[in-house]
């Protein structure tokens, strides 16, 4: 096995499900958001870079809409914030998403050996477009959505639902995410945890961590069980 999932991964171990995230792992919707969210600090003069970029990666709308309202200051709503955020974010997606590279391959390999599910902190309507963009939407057992739940991530209650759905304890389960909001919540839930950072050069508490889900470490894996 790859030096990148051991120790914490053993060689032998198989899940009996897998739960992917969905923006920037499986599509390329994190552009998109940023296109929303630039917009939304352009609009109150402040600039939207790389930095402001990492306070709201992985986070649900809400919280996000939070974050921007504190980061723009003034008069700023965050519930107006997060309904101008979902109109720009859904226009963004609609035009520009697309599968990211390996994810349509990983998600019919696994898929066709195990119950496969979807955990994001995006709403349903989001959720449902960005899939259906990825040429996604028809490969999963189980979607669940960010309003769908009691708490987002970092909470582990969606990737517990997912869990419940596909018929599998948690430990028994692999998740893949690209956050840190995501990776803590598979945690917190007893998951085993495989990340594809979006933002590179943090340290993840994942059990391994691949630079993409072409990896070939990362297939050399699957292929043992897969």
């Amino acid at each position: 096995m790859s030096e990148a999932v051991t120790p914490k991964i053993s060689p032998a171990w198989k899940p009996a499900a897998v739960v992917f995230d969905c923006d920037g792992l499986l599509v390329d919707t994190e552009s998109c958001w940023a296109v929303a969210e630039g917009e939304i600090f352009a609009r109150f003069g402040l600039t939207f870079g790389p930095q402001q970029k990492a306070q709201l990666i992985g986070k649900a709308v809400t919280d996000e809409a939070r974050e921007i309202a504190r980061a723009v200051g003034g008069n700023s709503n965050a519930r107006d914030i997060e309904i101008e955020l979902l109109q720009l974010a859904s226009q963004a997606i609609s035009v520009g998403a697309r599968a990211m590279p390996g994810a349509v391959s990983i998600v019919d390999r696994i898929g066709r050996v195990l119950p496969i599910g979807v955990a994001s902190n995006s709403p349903r309507r989001l959720l449902d477009l960005a899939l259906e963009r990825g040429e996604l939407a028809r490969a999963f057992r189980a979607t669940i959505a960010g309003d769908e739940v009691g708490a987002p991530k970092p909470a582990p209650d969606m990737y517990l639902e997912a869990c419940r759905r596909l018929g599998v304890a948690p430990e028994q389960a692999l998740a893949f995410e690209d956050s840190m909001t995501g990776v803590l919540a598979a945690k917190a839930a007893g998951m085993k945890v495989i990340c594809i950072p979006t933002l590179k050069g943090l340290e993840y508490p994942a059990d391994a961590v691949f630079d993409s889900l072409g990896d070939r470490r990362l297939l050399d894996w699957l292929c043992r069980w897969a």
